[in-house]
């Protein structure tokens, strides 16, 4: 299980009240063949002072400008030398110190090409707030909103080289348009690791507004539509009514 290398990806912008966690989260961990990559879109507060503080764990660091998230993922997929590759946002951290040795585990002894598991939302304290069970896959489950939470989605270095990396044409829904693209309409192998991967801090850019909830909506009907879900209009209803399952 050693001898597979897992690619973490942090992308991180004006986050200094949060990253050092995250950081530290990653440094934690049982599992050590890592490669951590932290891509900073340019940061004018303390976050480059954070990062610093633990650069000679991190190895591969650029801080830029960038074109969003999504293109800052880009980039350390593009510098990515795992056989898996994963990302853990800034707000994010992970929930114990075993996730990547299971993670690693589950790649190395199964056929799946992508793993996913659980996520708590939390509040600053690290109150839970809402939960998202995932549950066990099953072909044609994106028809009917399903889909699983991004930030515990790994999966093998050959589906980026394959299938592409994050198309920025799909806005805030661009990770969940490459979760279509590889999972329902490739086909990927898929394993639900059945455990709490990810605390994440409650909130994201796709619901800080009305107009930023309608662009939401249309992009993953864009997204539906480019990755052959048989009826995109019943299941952008279906999507966000699945949430609701996350509150219990």
């Amino acid at each position: 299980m050693q001898n597979l290398k897992i690619s973490l990806i942090t992308v991180v912008y004006n986050s200094q009240n949060t990253i050092e966690r995250c950081i530290t989260s990653v440094l934690r961990q049982k599992f050590n063949n890592i490669q951590y990559i932290v891509i900073d879109g340019g940061s004018t507060d303390d976050t480059p002072k954070i990062i610093n503080r633990h650069r000679s764990n991190i190895d591969y660091f650029i801080s830029e400008p960038d074109k969003g998230i999504y293109d800052a993922m880009n980039k350390g997929i593009m510098a990515a030398t795992g056989d898996i590759i994963g990302t853990l946002n800034a707000d994010d951290y992970l929930a114990d110190d075993k996730v990547l040795n299971d993670v690693a585990h589950a790649f190395s002894t199964l056929t799946n090409d992508v793993l996913y598991g659980d996520l708590d939302f939390v509040d600053n304290d690290g109150k839970v707030v809402r939960k998202w069970r995932s549950g066990h896959y099953k072909k044609g489950m994106f028809n009917y909103g399903w889909m699983p939470p991004h930030p515990t989605f790994y999966c093998r270095r050959e589906l980026f080289e394959k299938y592409g990396n994050y198309s920025l044409e799909y806005g805030s829904a661009a990770d969940y348009e490459l979760m279509l693209r590889f999972v329902h309409a490739h086909k990927a192998r898929v394993f639900y690791l059945d455990k709490v991967m990810i605390k994440m801090i409650t909130g994201g850019v796709s619901n800080k507004s009305l107009s930023n909830r309608v662009k939401a909506l249309l992009n993953d009907l864009k997204a539906m539509r480019n990755n052959d879900i048989l009826f995109p209009y019943i299941t952008i209803i279906f999507k966000p009514v699945r949430k609701i399952s996350q509150f219990f």
